[in-house]
């Protein structure tokens, strides 16, 4: 029972953070905080080596440095590198690379909806609530969690985790 209750987190974070970026504009670190928590409970519960440890660490890392390079640009928001970076240790190096080609696949398509979105429905034809009023607004950014979410649900069933644990 425990362990569907672990095996839950990344499903449930994802897509928490998802939903509180659309809505929000923002990925609390507490999100990324229980994925690492999740992750570090995991581990111990399927006995997973400490070098296989230590290479998903080293993989999420790597992910953390190349997308705060990409927040440092203003090209990714914090929350979403430090998502991106939880969802990779997740995923380790099984994974990272699909993890990465879907997260950037669904970005794209969220970036494509997102534009036709702000050209072709006129702000004002209809009663829009708050957060789909902002995400009307050019130039307020896109959720990008949304992509990274999906990204990672979408493999979580292939990983190890998953198979080792819901079977």
């Amino acid at each position: 029972m425990l362990a569907y209750l672990i095996l839950m987190t990344f499903p449930v974070a994802m897509a928490f953070a998802a939903a509180n970026d659309l809505f929000t504009m923002k990925i609390p670190n507490r999100i990324s905080l229980a994925l690492i928590g999740g992750f570090v409970a995991i581990a111990v519960m399927t006995r997973m080596p400490l070098e296989s440890f230590g290479i998903h660490v080293a993989i999420a890392l790597g992910v953390l440095a190349a997308t705060f390079v990409l927040f440092w640009m203003n090209m990714l928001g914090g929350g979403d590198a430090k998502l991106m970076a939880a969802g990779a240790l997740w995923m380790g190096p099984d994974h990272i690379i699909e993890f990465l080609a879907y997260v950037t696949a669904f970005g794209g398509v969220l970036a494509v909806a997102m534009l036709a979105y702000r050209s072709f429905l006129p702000a004002n034809a209809f009663p829009l609530p708050g957060w789909a009023r902002r995400l009307h607004k050019t130039g307020e950014g896109i959720p990008y969690g949304i992509a990274i979410a999906a990204g990672g649900l979408l493999l979580f069933p292939e990983t190890a985790f998953f198979r080792a644990l819901a079977f």
